[in-house]
């Protein structure tokens, strides 16, 4: 059975502006309500942004630490127990909630734009 997609435009998607960048911290949101990390991505010319990610089911803190990510970087900041999140990293969700994070087969430049 399939969902159903609202239909966006061109200018729309346009507006999300997602980027690729490198996990360079990691460690346990223990103030989050649901099991989760805090992660430190590095988009290059960005900078650093935090967020936090209920990814604990499939990684550790350990094996994010240089992993590659993409990620939305221009929603508003949104507080988070007692961090500012400042992007969305992006996964696929599985069918018991857990989530694969998007990532490139090949390194890329931090920062670049996905389109």
């Amino acid at each position: 059975m399939s969902e159903s997609i609202n239909n966006l435009s061109w200018q729309d998607f346009e507006k999300v502006d997602i980027r690729v960048g490198t996990i360079t911290q990691a460690e346990i949101f223990s103030e989050a309500k649901k099991p989760a990390y805090k992660l430190y991505i590095d988009f290059g010319p960005l900078g650093i942004k935090k967020t936090s990610a209920q990814i604990t089911v499939l990684y550790s803190t350990e094996e994010l630490i240089g992993k590659q990510v993409v990620a939305v970087v221009n929603f508003p900041p949104k507080q988070i127990a007692n961090i500012q999140s400042e992007c969305l990293i992006l996964g696929a969700i599985g069918g018991n909630k857990e989530i694969t994070l998007l990532s490139l087969d090949k390194g890329v430049e931090n920062g670049l734009r996905i389109g």
